[in-house]
């Protein structure tokens, strides 16, 4: 949520790069992220534990920080030159939720974490958040960003894999395991953040869940949906 505020600041700052790009499509950068997300997830997915895999990490993340950049230029362009469309915004949506799944259970797949069902656990309740983000949007016509956003989820994300790439190239060793079912899980950055994605998704979805709740229900009472008549039932 925090980093949803810079959001105008980001876009007044990208003027230099959208005056450059002022013949692409918008769905173009879309697309070109897409990829590239996923090369960056399957980095980590194959890195081994060794200084090798340190450099994967690093360019896995570099990737990812690549494709979030793009991401965060696709609207800012379409604004700028009149190219907003319902389809692009679908496009933009679909995609995000893609990688946001894949970066979570490659990095859970990982030898880092070693637990795909955690990873999937954890992907669905990301994905079971931003859910609700979108279907607020799409009853009550107003997007709630409220809860751990896809911002700050992932600029954790990708400091969480910086910081696992320096870790093994200075010997800091995993700090231990996790409680209880988790009990075989290395606590590490990137364990860290696959549990931190798993409760902030959890978050995300109760707190956008009621406040849906309180908007929808005010527009209930404001205006009401047209009712069926007892003779439309009956017919």
């Amino acid at each position: 949520m925090a980093l949803e505020k810079l959001r105008n600041v980001w876009e007044s700052i990208l003027d230099p790069i959208l005056e450059s790009l002022s013949g692409v499509k918008p769905s173009t950068v879309t697309w070109v992220a897409l990829p590239i997300g996923i090369l960056g997830g399957l980095a980590i997915l194959v890195a081994p534990n060794d200084s090798y895999g340190a450099n994967l990490l690093f360019g896995g993340g570099i990737l990812i920080l690549f494709a979030m950049a793009l991401d965060g230029l696709d609207g800012p362009l379409a604004r700028k030159y009149g190219n907003i469309s319902r389809w692009g915004d679908y496009l933009d949506h679909t995609f995000d939720r893609l990688l946001d799944a894949i970066w979570i259970i490659c990095i859970a797949g990982s030898v880092f974490v070693g637990d795909l069902t955690l990873g999937m656990t954890a992907a669905w309740l990301t994905l079971l958040g931003s859910y609700m983000g979108t279907q607020a949007q799409a009853v009550a016509g107003t997007r709630n960003y409220r809860g751990f956003s896809r911002a700050d989820r992932t600029i954790l994300m990708i400091v969480a894999i910086f910081l696992s790439g320096a870790f093994i190239h200075f010997g800091v060793e995993d700090f231990g395991t996790f409680p209880g079912i988790l009990d075989h899980v290395s606590i590490n950055p990137l364990s860290m953040i696959v549990v931190i994605s798993a409760f902030g998704g959890l978050w995300t979805f109760l707190v956008r869940f009621l406040q849906a709740k309180s908007e929808i229900s005010r527009i209930d009472k404001d205006d009401p949906l047209p009712q069926p008549s007892r003779e439309s039932e009956q017919e």
